[in-house]
């Protein structure tokens, strides 16, 4: 994969930090220039748009940690745990952004920075469990024992992913309904189109730090080579 990922670089490296870059620059226009003002939110009901596509985000990278550790734990490729590991890092960041901004919303709508609203306690427990994976990474001695128990960790993990998306369908919650992919009224035209930017603004830039990420392992992994080398030549 860290292959994979220098070709990807390579190929799709400058092309896709151009389209983020200017993506965000649309985004930034659509939400603070162009969208209308929520009639009963007002103008903090523009964090949706940095709130929600960060959520979406930080769902698909949990995804490629799922499938890149059952491929890691079945073909025992390291490939497959660099992708695992470096989707696990940029989850927790994303997921970071979401818990933040749902607070910084939530805030002058619910008159509290958190309340332990079921999607709030789901999505923080989520966040903990990546921070679990990582802290494995980071303080178990052996790499590979360490890439293998959290390749459990990011497997089992991925339970609580549908917990926070079904959690205000299960249970009563605080936390705004569904109002996308609903078949009642649902978002604005105007407002649907800006969060759909905003979504793939996210999305590419997602991809183009895991190409990133996945490269930056490539060469650790290069030089920690280079070194063993030359201990062996000494």
């Amino acid at each position: 994969m860290a292959e994979g990922a220098g070709w990807g670089q390579k190929i799709l490296g400058r092309p896709l930090l151009i389209f983020s870059f200017g993506a965000m620059l649309v985004t930034l226009y659509l939400v603070f220039l162009w969208v209308p003002t929520e009639r009963f939110q007002g103008i903090v009901q523009r964090i949706f748009y940095f709130h929600v596509p960060p959520a979406w985000v930080a769902f698909l990278a949990f995804f490629i940690v799922f499938v890149g550790s059952i491929l890691y734990l079945w073909r025992g490729e390291g490939r497959w745990d660099d992708l695992a590991y470096s989707s696990a890092e940029l989850g927790v960041v994303f997921t970071t952004v979401t818990l933040i901004t749902g607070s910084l919303w939530g805030k002058p709508i619910w008159g509290v920075w958190w309340t332990w609203d079921p999607r709030l306690t789901a999505t923080a427990i989520l966040w903990l469990i990546y921070i679990a994976y990582l802290m494995i990474r980071a303080y178990v001695a052996e790499e590979s024992r360490g890439a293998r128990f959290a390749a459990v960790v990011g497997i089992v993990g991925f339970i609580d992913v549908p917990i926070v998306y079904l959690s205000i369908r299960w249970w009563r919650t605080l936390h705004p309904a569904p109002v996308v992919l609903t078949s009642e009224e649902g978002l604005p035209p105007a407002m649907l189109l800006t969060l759909i930017v905003s979504l793939v603004t996210f999305t590419a830039l997602f991809i183009h730090l895991l190409f990133q990420r996945l490269s930056l392992r490539q060469m650790v992994a290069e030089v920690e080579r280079l070194k063993e080398a030359q201990k062996e030549e000494t």
